[in-house]
């Protein structure tokens, strides 16, 4: 990438950003790095009086462009850089590494508590808990509580003796319910990358182990990124469940998230997450805001693309749990954000082994899941009920024989009703209107239709 107009870049040993030097030193006042990858676009810079060589200094985009990071345009102004209209500079917009450390300034210094959060995109409410998870969610330390800024709870079923992984554990409220969940042979691990968020989570771990009776941690948490596993020591096919609660919007990178998910887990295992979606791509603006990126709609992921990358990585096609409209609060937020519109949903994906596949057939549920003995709602159209038959499409034949509900399941190979086949696992799946919210209709334009995507929920 060599000079450009007077400035050059030249790479930091060791690492993938280029630094901005104007003559012998960096641009004074400028952003220090910009990682490759970085989206660039053009602004026009020139030297005092138009002559000489052009000087150049990189510039966050906006009005004019030199909206944000003013003091770079500040210093290059006083080093003698003024506009003109007829030198293009490159400029690059925030991502990857800046987008790190702006989330964890604000989930780790601005937000102190909940309430502090402008829109109802990280307290979302999934579906009705059980009084186990009622009376799990109890023990859990009050300061623990209060940090924690997810959608509701994420909690699949079935997890007794389970390893789990938290991506995205912030304050640990999960991991210290889950603990209680998986028992004393389980082992519940966290991951955040926001130091402040990781101390409050292992503060507790005494006071957690000794109100939960057992004689060692079953909690661990670690500081790393969720799109980096492997830096942080995780093994592959080493975790029964992954789980992440409203956090994947937040990285750069929702495919790394996916398939360092799935490197993870166990054959068979699943991926139980809740997050935000968006019901159109999301414009420039929007995914530059910095406090829409901590609110989980900058970096909301359009819905249809999410089951592309799932379909990519190697994921069964996703099942929808729950879903509900996100509420903007902020009059100026909701300004910026125009007509799009964000829902907060939880969707389970399943590590099915190719072994596993085959056809359609009937499945019995035998009951004896702690909170769920009469009845399994899996997701938004299959609910299991003790002793019933219920007809299933190939795809969850294949994710109930390989998972670790399969000893909860008595499984028959052979023709199913096709007309009954409405599961989750079905591209192009038709839900009953009865099912939907009428906030679906406000989606407008963009709203994903009953037969392209089940929205709606029980």
């Amino acid at each position: 990438m060599g000079n450009f107009l007077g400035a050059h870049l030249s790479r930091a040993a060791g690492t993938g950003c280029f630094f901005w030097r104007r003559g012998g030193g960096v641009l004074s006042g400028a952003p220090r790095s910009i990682p490759l990858g970085c989206k660039l676009r053009r602004v026009s810079l020139g030297t005092a009086g138009g002559a000489g060589r052009a000087k150049s200094a990189p510039v966050f985009g906006g009005r004019g462009g030199f909206r944000a990071f003013g003091k770079a345009w500040r210093s290059a102004h006083h080093s003698g850089i003024r506009h003109q209209p007829h030198i293009p500079v490159a400029v690059a917009t925030p991502c990857g590494e800046q987008i790190h450390r702006e989330v964890q300034d604000y989930y780790g210094k601005e937000l102190q508590k909940s309430d502090d959060l402008k829109t109802s995109a990280c307290v979302t409410s999934a579906r009705p808990l059980s009084k186990a998870v009622r009376d799990a969610l109890e023990r859990v330390h009050e300061e623990v509580v209060a940090r924690y800024y997810g959608c509701g709870l994420v909690i699949p079923e079935y997890l007794e003796s389970c390893r789990i992984l938290d991506l995205g554990s912030g304050s640990g409220r999960d991991c210290y319910l889950l603990s209680q969940l998986v028992g004393e042979r389980g082992h519940i691990t966290g991951i955040d990358m926001t130091e402040g968020q990781v101390e409050v989570a292992k503060k507790h771990i005494a006071y957690h182990m000794d109100k939960f009776g057992y004689q060692k941690p079953n909690v661990e948490f670690l500081q790393g990124y969720m799109e980096k596993l492997r830096d942080a020591g995780l093994a592959d096919d080493s975790y029964d469940i992954v789980i992440s609660n409203c956090v994947i919007n937040l990285a750069p990178d929702k495919r790394a998230v996916l398939q360092e998910a799935y490197r993870v887990l166990k054959p068979g295992g699943e991926m139980y997450f809740s997050d935000v979606y968006a019901s159109q791509r999301l414009s420039e603006t929007v995914q530059k805001h910095r406090v829409l990126w901590g609110e989980c709609l900058g970096g909301a992921l359009y819905w249809k693309d999410l089951y592309n990358i799932a379909e990519e990585v190697g994921f069964s096609p996703p099942c929808l749990v729950t879903a509900s409209p996100i509420t903007i609060v902020d009059k100026e937020l909701e300004g910026i954000i125009g007509d799009c519109r964000f829902v907060s949903a939880t969707f389970r994906l399943f590590k099915v082994p190719g072994s596993s596949q085959a056809g359609p057939g009937q499945v019995i549920y035998n009951g004896g899941i702690v909170g769920h003995e009469r009845e399994l709602v899996f997701d938004a159209n299959f609910t299991f009920k003790e002793g019933e038959v219920v007809d299933v499409d190939a795809k969850m034949a294949a994710i109930l024989r390989s998972s670790r509900f399969a000893d909860k399941f008595l499984i028959q190979p052979g023709r199913a009703n096709a007309a009954a086949l409405q599961g989750c696992c079905f591209k192009g799946v038709k839900v009953g209107s009865r099912q939907l919210h009428g906030w679906v209709q406000g989606w407008g334009h963009g709203c994903p239709v009953p037969s392209e995507l089940p929205w709606g929920i029980r």
